[in-house]
């Protein structure tokens, strides 16, 4: 598919399968499209070219009613959490069984202290979204994306904003969903130590086009190439090894460097800025 705002092209001939049950991540840095990507897989994007296939059905081609009715079928976990401040965490939970079922009160408060549990939190049920931390208030809104018991889970940047400790009890999150619960996962972010820690596979973005879709054992072997070996890699490959590892120096940063000030401001390498 491809995806323009105005003159600019922001995906460009995106092609990605993702298979039921899988972790996919895509990573990129910014700028990359990966934001994008994630509203157009969500619906609130239509791309300008090309389909998108979820549960059987083509959504460049629903209506606002079916669009709905195949929202309640996936759940999404925002970067903040989206929780509602005047709200109870069980209530927010609660709010899309309350909205989109007709299960009994009683009901819907056994699957929210179910959920609550999944996620560590039902001791704390009561508790408005100010008095929690960051990475519990991730933890509730995974509880809330959970509440319909959706067939696929998206997760947009999950780790970002949080200490390495409760990071990684997000990422053991992600992975028991998968697991236990044979949910499809897919998790934009930006987060390499992360993304290394759930993915089944991995996507790579940059400038609106995919370097490389491949398993995480191969972005492994990508990320420990020592550098001697860096020269036989093609352009696209020695681009994701340096985002990898986080690399001060490569062809991320030659490419954005290339262009010389005057150039910038004058169009030509030959303009001069004299200060008297």
């Amino acid at each position: 598919m491809t995806k323009r705002f105005g003159d600019q092209v922001v995906l460009h001939d995106f092609d990605l399968e993702i298979y039921p049950g899988e972790t996919m991540v895509i990573m990129g840095g910014s700028g990359s499209g990966k934001s994008t990507t994630l509203r157009l897989m969500i619906g609130s994007l239509i791309p300008d070219e090309g389909e998108i296939w979820i549960f059987g059905q083509n959504l460049c081609d629903l209506d606002e009613g079916g669009m709905n009715e195949v929202r309640k079928k996936f759940g999404i976990l925002f970067q903040s959490g989206a929780l509602f401040n005047s709200m109870t965490v069980a209530e927010n939970v609660a709010l899309p069984l309350m909205e989109h079922t007709d299960l009994d009160p009683e009901i819907i408060d056994i699957q929210v202290k179910i959920k609550l549990e999944l996620v560590g939190l039902r001791e704390h049920a009561e508790k408005l979204p100010g008095m929690l931390s960051g990475g519990m208030k991730k933890r509730a809104g995974l509880a809330r994306a959970l509440a319909l018991d959706p067939r696929v889970l998206f997760y947009d940047e999950p780790s970002a904003g949080l200490d390495p400790v409760t990071s990684a009890q997000i990422d053991q999150l992600i992975i028991a969903m998968s697991k236990h619960l044979g949910v499809t996962s897919i998790v934009v972010t930006h987060e390499m130590d992360s993304a290394f820690a759930i993915a089944d596979r991995m996507a790579m973005l940059d400038k609106g086009r995919i370097l490389k879709v491949e398993t995480r054992a191969w972005y492994e072997r990508l990320r420990d190439l020592p550098r001697d070996h860096a020269e036989t890699l093609t352009t696209d490959e020695q681009l994701i090894r340096q985002f990898l590892r986080g690399e001060a120096e490569g062809p991320f940063t030659n490419r954005e460097s290339g262009q010389g000030l005057a150039t910038a401001l004058f169009g030509s390498d030959s303009g001069r800025i004299r200060v008297q």
